[in-house]
């Protein structure tokens, strides 16, 4: 499987790294923490993590960790706005439940 972006979200990630100036891509991993036991990190990469497994879509590379990649496997990251909030969007088929604030999961 792979870890994707929705077109939104690339286009949102596409501009952002524009208007830094610099970067290679998107890091996406977990980390342990919350009520459910797991987070979603995000940041942006300035260069290639040494090990990390590299994923394309849209145009935008996505550098996972291999030890994050077995809980996010499969996953889309979605750009959605709705109302006055906007931000992205983990749409992971292995999350199992989530916490009732949705800051964290467990699979």
């Amino acid at each position: 499987m792979a870890v994707t972006l929705s077109e939104r979200a690339a286009q949102h990630v596409t501009n952002y790294l524009a208007k830094r100036g610099k970067g290679v891509g998107i890091r996406l991993g977990v980390r342990t923490t919350g009520c459910s036991g797991m987070a979603y990190k995000l940041e942006f990469a300035d260069e290639t993590p040494a090990g990390d497994e590299v994923f394309t879509s849209h145009g935008v590379t996505v550098f996972v960790d291999p030890k994050s990649l077995p809980y996010i496997d499969g996953t889309e990251l979605d750009y959605a706005r709705e109302g006055l909030n906007e931000g992205f969007k983990f749409n992971n088929p292995n999350v199992k439940n989530e916490c009732g604030c949705g800051e964290s999961f467990n699979v």
